[in-house]
C-alpha cells in the first residue's frame, strides 16, 4: 500500500483552509492532518491573502520547529513577498488564483520528493532587482563569485529562471543526478536548507 504524504494546513481564515482542504482530500497521495498532528506533516501549506507579520512569524515557526517542508498558497504577491518566503525557507509558492486541485496537489509531491515550485517571473524580476542592489552595495569582506563554481552558478540560475532538475540537465548536458549532487554540494557547503533558500541566498549576495 502507498504511503500517503502527511498534509498541516494552516489558515488563519477558515473558509481559505476548507477551499484548500477540499481541493487536497481527494488525492489518494494526500493525508490532511488534524490540528493536533501537526508535529508529523512532511508538508506544509501556509493559506494567505498575502505574506503579512502574522504569515512570516508562522513562517519562521515552521522553519524553526520542525522538519516539513512549507508551502504558502497566496492572494496578492511581490518581490518582498517573495523575499520574506525565501528567507524563511519556504520551498513552494502557488498563487491562489492557480490553486486548482492539480496544481496543488502536484506541489504536496514535489515538496515531499525535495523539490521547489516558484513562479518564475517573481524569481525573474527579484533576480534583477537583488542582483542590482548587491552589485552596488556588496559587503568587501563578504561572499564573493568564488563562493561557486562556475557550474553550480549557471545551475542557480536557471533554478531562478523556473527551470526544474530536467531541464536543467538537458540543458547542461548532465545527468538528473549530477544536478542533484552539485546543488546538494551548494547547500550543504553555505548551510542552506533547500533550492529557494540557495537561489536566494545567492542573490541577495549579488552572486548570481
Amino acid at each position: 500500500m502507498k504511503t500517503r504524504i502527511p498534509v498541516a494546513v494552516y489558515a488563519e481564515d477558515p473558509v481559505l483552509r476548507t477551499g484548500v482542504v477540499h481541493q487536497l482530500r481527494p488525492s489518494p497521495d494526500v493525508e490532511i492532518l488534524a490540528a493536533r498532528e501537526d508535529a508529523r506533516a512532511r508538508v506544509s501549506l501556509v493559506v494567505v491573502d498575502e505574506v503579512d507579520d502574522a504569515a512570516a512569524r508562522l513562517l519562521r515557526r515552521l522553519q524553526r520547529s520542525s522538519e516539513t517542508r512549507t508551502g504558502v498558497v497566496v492572494g496578492r504577491f511581490d518581490q518582498d513577498a517573495l523575499q520574506v518566503t525565501v528567507d524563511c525557507g519556504v520551498s513552494a509558492v502557488v498563487r491562489r488564483a492557480e490553486a486548482d486541485q492539480h496544481r496543488l496537489v502536484g506541489t504536496v509531491r514535489a515538496l515531499a520528493r525535495g523539490e521547489a515550485v516558484l513562479p518564475g517571473d517573481l524569481l525573474g524580476r527579484l533576480l534583477d532587482h537583488v542582483g542590482r542592489l548587491q552589485r552596488s552595495v556588496l559587503d568587501p569582506n563578504g561572499p564573493t563569485m568564488s563562493t561557486l563554481t562556475p557550474r553550480e552558478a549557471d545551475m542557480l540560475r536557471l533554478i531562478a529562471e523556473g527551470f526544474d532538475t530536467a531541464e536543467i540537465a538537458t540543458k547542461m548536458s548532465f545527468s538528473e543526478r549530477t544536478v542533484k549532487n552539485v546543488l546538494h554540494q551548494v547547500n550543504t557547503r553555505l548551510n542552506l536548507r533547500n533550492r529557494a533558500h540557495a537561489v536566494g541566498y545567492v542573490m541577495r549576495h549579488g552572486l548570481i
